[in-house]
């Protein structure tokens, strides 16, 4: 993820490279990261924290602790915005981390990588508008921005956050189903991923509820409604929102 943010921010010159510094313990991917986009790279997370700007933490939840515990915060001279995309870490725990530092925790999701990301993004108590104003334009760069109140940011992990995954599982079903019609295994993935990106794209542009599109394609005694009445038989819908309520629920734990 933070990869694909980086991409973006180069690619559209928010961000110079030489203006960029990443900290990475792998030898391999530092020297990979520095010889792909022309970035600083260091071995120490302490470097960091002499950025003017922003900062963004990602690493994984489970090591935020490990990692904040090696940083010597009291030689810090200024105080750059803490933009963490670490799922289910809540902002009380960031700013006891980050003590005096303006905090944003951001939830984007893989989309990011081709400019097309959803991200929300929550602030804490020392941010000032002028963070928010930078947090999201930093966060436009990979696709569209949402701020929500800290509470419902497990709720966005849930859905936006491994909501790609759910969306994947359902254009392989949708090919899978294409196959087993008789279609070319090719053919039956274009088609798959067109009609889900044709879709959503209608929907954005017309602002079409979801419900009234159905209605629109599903013709009295057609094959629409044949389909939509064996995905209800098989309980599709319910699966799907449990499946963003069981997420949830594990973002939740990560936070404790």
């Amino acid at each position: 993820m933070a990869e694909a943010i980086l991409t973006r921010l180069l690619a559209s010159q928010l961000y110079q490279a030489n203006t960029v510094l990443i900290s990475e313990p792998q030898r391999s991917r530092r020297e990979f990261l520095a010889q792909t986009y022309g970035v600083g790279v260091t071995d120490h997370n302490q470097d960091t924290l002499q950025a003017t700007e922003a900062l963004l933490l990602a690493v994984k939840p489970q090591i935020l602790d490990k990692v904040t515990a090696q940083l010597s915060l009291d030689s810090v001279d200024n105080y750059p915005l803490i933009l963490s995309i670490l799922a289910g870490i809540p902002l009380n725990r960031l700013e006891n981390a980050f003590p005096n530092f303006p905090v944003i925790r951001v939830m984007p999701n893989t989309p990011a990588t081709v400019g097309e990301a959803m991200t929300a993004i929550a602030a804490g108590t020392q941010v000032q508008p002028s963070h928010v104003t930078l947090a999201t334009s930093i966060f436009e760069a990979v696709g569209e921005v949402v701020e929500v109140s800290e509470s419902l940011m497990d709720g966005v992990t849930g859905l936006s956050g491994s909501g790609p995954a759910f969306v994947a599982l359902m254009i392989e079903a949708l090919s899978d189903g294409g196959v087993a019609s008789g279609l070319p295994r090719a053919i039956a993935i274009q088609l798959a991923i067109q009609t889900v990106l044709g879709t959503a794209t209608l929907m954005k542009e017309t602002g079409l509820h979801p419900g009234q599109l159905k209605d629109n394609v599903t013709s009295p005694g057609g094959t629409t409604i044949a389909g939509v009445a064996k995905l209800e038989e098989k309980g599709f819908r319910s699966a799907v929102i449990e499946a963003v309520k069981t997420a949830y629920r594990r973002s939740q734990e990560l936070g404790k």
